[in-house]
């Protein structure tokens, strides 16, 4: 099982705890590898991302906490890069690609916050039609390579996050499943890999990891590439169930990478 984990958050955005703080509990567990990966800023919602101030301050100490741990553990330095960042994603180790909002007219709706923002969105400019929502979704995530230059795709089908509680919409249905394909076959081509995430699970709000078991069974028969992530805000969660994560790569033949 791998033994690393590129993907989660500190005080430096919307995390709980220090980088160092996260890299010393990395160690604990006997890991081999950890990456930071703040979120990058966003202009238009400043409430859980890092400052612009204070990416200069991050990177430094990710720096700082490579040299200190160097012989006990590889620490990377990395960026969640949202698709309407305006900052670029340079001077990190890797970037993660994720979509976190619809931008429709001049506003901007939380993908990830709630299924209200969905519906909202949806009577707003879709004439209440939820599938086209989604389709616009995955049409943004399959341009991910091109807007983000990111190294790996991070939670693929996020906008289910409150599915299991208010199921917005059928995921069985031939639009939405047409959409998702659409957008899983650029990001193949692309050569990219596709994170299993187990932060909605920690967090109490899924059963299920991302992406759900039909995706991951499609990107098997692919030939995609994964990457576990624990998506963790706290130190707690760190590499958090991914014994099962494991289970469901051997079951769907995925090739499992790390960075």
């Amino acid at each position: 099982m791998s033994k690393t984990d590129f993907h989660m958050h500190t005080v430096f955005c919307d995390g709980k705890n220090t980088p160092e703080e996260m890299v010393r509990a990395a160690i604990e567990k006997g890991m081999a590898a950890v990456g930071i990966s703040g979120h990058s800023h966003t202009w238009f919602d400043e409430s859980y991302c890092m400052a612009k101030e204070k990416l200069p301050a991050y990177r430094a100490e990710l720096t700082r906490l490579k040299s200190v741990y160097a012989d006990r553990i590889r620490v990377l330095c990395g960026i969640e890069q949202d698709f309407y960042s305006e900052t670029p994603a340079v001077g990190y180790d890797y970037v993660i690609g994720s979509v976190h909002y619809f931008r429709l007219g001049d506003e901007y709706f939380a993908v990830d916050e709630g299924n209200e923002n969905h519906r909202r969105a949806a009577e707003k400019y879709f004439g209440g039609d939820l599938y086209a929502l989604a389709e616009e979704y995955y049409r943004t995530v399959g341009l991910l390579p091109e807007k983000t230059g990111c190294d790996f795709v991070g939670h693929f089908d996020v906008l289910t996050k409150y599915y299991d509680a208010d199921p917005e919409l059928d995921v069985t249905h031939s639009r939405y499943r047409a959409a998702w394909q659409r957008a899983a076959d650029r990001l193949i081509e692309a050569g990219l890999p596709f994170e299993m995430n187990t932060g909605a699970i920690s967090r109490g709000v899924k059963k299920d990891p991302y992406p759900s078991e039909e995706i991951l069974s499609y990107l098997g028969q692919k030939g995609a590439s994964v990457i576990f992530s624990s998506d963790a805000h706290a130190a707690a969660n760190i590499m958090f169930a991914f014994d099962r994560l494991q289970s469901l790569a051997e079951k769907y033949g995925l090739n499992v990478v790390e960075i």
